[in-house]
């Protein structure tokens, strides 16, 4: 029996599906921390596939080597410093009046007709450099103000917006899902930066506009007379904001040097000047740094911000950090685990045996973490851990790697309902009741997932 397990695939594949479910279990019935139910499930799989003690936590003079250490450390070396720089950029931006800039500009733009519009757009580009939470927690006055100049449901301005977030939020670096992935499956974040947005754009302009503008209408929730109040609330006053060119330049200053790094190593002759700066410049770490300095100094003590209010504010800002990057590298030992175990190799070779695509099979994968767990996080990074030793042996190129995260991301968002955070955020926040908001921000995220990767999927015929 244990020869079976340990050596056959079948066995193995059992071994993988008994470990996914007890993961699942931990996580919803015993309520176990998910970077803890990791943990306990990837020792507990290399030790019934019978990894070696001192090769799975290594000995009492030396731990550096085990399999342990280096799932662990192999992922966070490369995303810690990108996850907590750009988590520290949002939060300048957010304390700024950034958002509330750039919201009011695209408002005034588009006019009282094509309020949704300009609410998407705001979500889209501000759900760049913020999480999905706090850009609700942000913006959600401004959807209250449109509402009420409107004079129509909140759903027709609210689901724009939250698509746009939402989309960013799983498709765009350097948001933690996306990040991890492309940590575990060794994804250029130039390239899923370019993919994401070929990807996600048509799926939030299927979601949020399409889809958001026909339930809109068929939706009544008008607006409730305590978010009314709200409705005109701002720390900034007109006179003392940020402007738009400002707020606007920052969010793209990462995105652009990272682009730059990426193709600039492609087009520039290697080992010029050129390429060596374009490297440089594009390393996300770098990137990232340049613009959370610009922000601290144009938006933070250009701005009336001491040292001690920004030394507040990061600190604020990145508690919540902690506990995504234990999950992520708890989530790369389970996959350093599968990998070592030879149960990767079984899943590619039952997954070639069946004519299923990796691309589809790790979307169905995520959805499956997605809707029986609830975060898109740990949905994220326990399929780019299951998945990432099948695409060793497939040899894809950056471009249809990147593909796969976005396959990944989108299964991650599928189905919001009563076990994610995020459901009840909507819903309290609008006010909506449990079946307006799976009426609503449900069908919307299954749509936006659904949309999503259909277009990785027709890229991928293509790349």
């Amino acid at each position: 029996m244990i020869h079976w397990l340990q050596h056959s695939t079948p066995g193995l594949l059992t071994l993988a599906a008994a470990s996914i479910a007890v993961l699942l279990l931990l996580i919803i019935k015993v309520k176990l921390e998910p970077f803890i139910a990791l943990i306990v499930v990837g020792l507990l799989t290399a030790l019934a596939a019978g990894v070696p003690v001192g090769t799975l936590v290594g000995t009492a003079q030396k731990t550096s080597d085990s399999l342990l250490e280096k799932g662990f450390g192999s992922i966070l070396g490369h995303i810690a410093a990108i996850i907590g720089l750009g988590t520290l950029l949002g939060s300048i931006l957010e304390k700024s009046g950034g958002a509330r800039v750039l919201t009011s500009a695209l408002l005034r733009a588009f006019g009282e007709k094509r309020a949704p519009l300009a609410m998407g757009l705001s979500g889209l580009i501000f759900g760049i450099p913020v999480f999905f939470d706090i850009g609700i927690f942000v913006l959600a006055p401004l959807v209250y103000a449109a509402a009420k100049q409107g004079g129509r449901s909140i759903v027709l301005y609210a689901m724009p917006l939250l698509a746009g977030l939402s989309i960013t939020h799983a498709f765009i670096p350097p948001h933690p899902g996306p990040v991890a992935a492309a940590g575990l499956l060794h994804v250029d974040l130039g390239w899923l930066i370019l993919m994401g947005a070929v990807c996600g754009i048509p799926a939030w302009f299927i979601g949020g506009i399409l889809y958001s503008t026909w339930i809109g209408k068929r939706v009544d929730v008008p607006l409730a007379e305590e978010f009314a109040n709200l409705s005109g609330d701002g720390e900034d006053e007109e006179g003392t904001a940020p402007s738009l060119k400002l707020v606007g330049g920052i969010i793209a200053v990462p995105l652009v040097l990272i682009l730059v790094g990426t193709f600039g190593s492609i087009l520039l002759p290697k080992g010029s000047a050129g390429a060596s700066v374009a490297a440089f410049l594009g390393t996300p770490a770098i990137a990232l740094t340049i613009a959370t300095m610009l922000a601290s100094w144009l938006l933070g003590r250009r701005r009336g911000m001491s040292g001690q209010d920004l030394a507040h504010l990061s600190a604020n800002a990145l508690r919540p950090v902690a506990m995504i990057l234990l999950v992520v590298g708890a989530g790369s030992f389970f996959g350093a685990v599968l990998s070592a175990t030879g149960i990767g190799k079984a899943v590619a070779g039952s997954l070639g045996d069946a004519g299923l695509p990796v691309l589809l099979a790790a979307y169905i994968i995520s959805c499956g973490m997605r809707i029986a767990q609830g975060s898109a996080t740990v949905a994220i990074v326990t399929t780019s851990g299951i998945v990432a030793p099948t695409v060793m042996d497939l040899h894809y190129s950056q471009a249809q790697l990147s593909l796969l995260v976005v396959a990944i991301s989108a299964g991650s968002i599928i189905a919001s309902h009563v076990n994610d955070g995020g459901f009840w955020i909507v819903s309290r926040y609008f006010g909506l009741t449990v079946t307006q908001t799976l009426k609503t921000w449900t069908a919307l995220e299954t749509i936006l997932s659904l949309s999503g990767f259909g277009v990785a999927a027709l890229v991928m015929a293509l790349v």
